[in-house]
């Protein structure tokens, strides 16, 4: 799982380029009507039913406008939530509070909604050995918070970045078929070429070449675009030589009846790319 402490600078530079789509020429609005010393304090609201994620990446939005504001969560990223959950208070400057707003729900009601949707699909494949992961189909700049999300909803993350394993991918081999290397040829020459603590992974697309990649000594084969009946035979060719992770054409109702093959991992790039925002609002309770 993703440590946000880990990240920190990356999480900051990010808070502060979004802050700057709001307020790099001000908030002329707040400014015009609100009196520049009043006090507020407002709470955030679940208005639908999912899972909580980035609730502190919105205090951190706050806490960026106006370091004197003063911000408590009251439920914590992972909890379960439902209409009018009080998640948050915030309180202080009210014309800072609603400078912030816009940010800081942009964040948490996002995460939040990649939360929610991978604890569905978790919850789809419960009592099966199998995970759910992500993959690298994400907002630009938003990978480390996304994925974040995704292990508060009970998923596994894949790589990060492409240093991670290797991932050997359809273009990859077309490269190299054209130079006439065959599957055992390209992982041995992949491995030759890392530390022995690198990981390989490769994407194959019928059974027959995912028993080849696993006697080749691939680490992790996957199982790209395969029928159901393919996994099924790809999973009883390789026999536990490798671990088998199915990709495309994974969706809620596809998932349950994938993980029911015996694959070891499904990767689910509508996590992150496909996630609807949970409803979370902001409203002033003090003024």
């Amino acid at each position: 799982m993703i440590k946000l402490k880990e990240y920190l600078p990356q999480i900051e530079d990010l808070i502060d380029r979004a802050l700057e789509e709001d307020l790099a020429s001000g908030d002329i609005t707040t400014d015009s009507v609100i009196p520049p010393h009043a006090k507020g304090k407002a709470s955030f609201i679940s208005r639908s039913t999912g899972i909580l994620a980035g609730i502190e990446i919105a205090g951190m939005v706050f806490l960026k406008v106006d370091p004197f504001l003063k911000f408590s969560a009251l439920i914590a990223d992972g909890t379960a939530v439902k209409p009018n959950d009080i998640l948050a208070t915030v309180s202080g400057n009210t014309a800072n509070i609603l400078k912030a707003e816009r940010t800081a729900l942009n964040f948490v009601q996002h995460l939040s909604g990649v939360a929610t949707l991978t604890a569905r699909y978790v919850e789809l494949v419960k009592g099966l050995p199998v995970k759910i992961l992500d993959t690298r189909k994400t907002v630009p700049g938003l990978r480390v918070l996304e994925k974040y999300a995704v292990s508060v909803g009970g998923g596994t993350n894949h790589r990060l970045g492409l240093a991670d394993l290797i991932l050997i991918k359809d273009n990859h081999i077309a490269v190299l078929h054209k130079r006439g290397l065959e599957i055992k040829e390209i992982i041995r020459q992949s491995r030759s070429k890392v530390a022995p603590n690198i990981r390989i992974e490769i994407e194959t697309t019928n059974p027959e070449d995912a028993l080849a990649a696993a006697d080749a000594g691939a680490d992790i084969v996957m199982l790209d675009n395969m029928s159901l009946d393919e996994m099924r035979s790809a999973v009883e060719l390789v026999n536990h030589k490798a671990i088998l992770e199915a990709s495309g054409g994974v969706n809620l109702e596809t998932v349950r009846s994938i993980a029911e093959t015996g694959v070891d991992w499904i990767s689910v790039g509508a996590l992150t790319h496909s996630a609807r925002t949970l409803d979370i609002s902001l409203e002033l309770v003090e003024y």
